[in-house]
């Protein structure tokens, strides 16, 4: 979906990075990759949903094979604050005992979810447990989170497309923009 499909021109209130700028930063961390683990084995984890259109691009970018699984996780909490209790929606297919994994997400905001999530799969036992992501928040982390590829930081602002959602729309958008306070207040 395009910018001139969403209902309301207002809807956004900027464009912050077109499908072009994404798929190249992917390109690039894709190369970065392929440098670190080369000779080895590598399992790529998306974290549904919002992971779905990165994940899918970023493992397209590569000139190797990849494994891919997926895990849904839930921060509970009340309104648009997590609590920092985490439930696991669905668990990985593969076992990652001795295997290098690459976490992938669409945005770190917090942190606190993700957090929760590398100890998590750092207790079954993997060779090495790193994040990638295509945005992260600097300003809006409540806990330190060491990623080791980072495609944009932005400002703290509610963003949406490429994945991203607010009440299920906006996921399909091909750019990333910031949403207009009066969508979601």
């Amino acid at each position: 979906m395009d910018l001139q499909h969403v209902e309301s021109d207002l809807d956004l209130d900027q464009t912050l990075f077109t499908e072009d700028q994404i798929i190249g930063r992917l390109q690039e961390i894709a190369r970065e990759v392929e440098a670190d683990y080369e000779g080895r084995d590598l399992l790529l984890v998306g974290v549904l949903k919002g992971a779905v259109m990165v994940m899918a691009d970023l493992a397209r970018s590569f000139d190797r094979h990849v494994e891919m699984d997926w895990m849904a996780v839930s921060s509970y909490g009340s309104g648009t604050t997590s609590s920092g209790v985490v439930r696991i929606l669905k668990d990985l297919d593969a076992d990652i005992s001795g295997r290098h994994v690459l976490i992938v997400e669409d945005i770190i905001d917090t942190g606190l979810t993700l957090s929760w999530l590398v100890t998590n799969l750092r207790s079954r036992g993997p060779a090495s447990v790193e994040i990638a992501t295509l945005l992260r928040k600097p300003d809006a982390l409540q806990m330190e989170v060491d990623v080791k590829y980072v495609g944009f930081d932005i400002p703290n602002a509610f963003v949406v497309g490429y994945g991203l959602d607010y009440a299920e729309r906006y996921r399909n958008l091909r750019s990333i923009g910031t949403l207009a306070p009066h969508v979601y207040s």
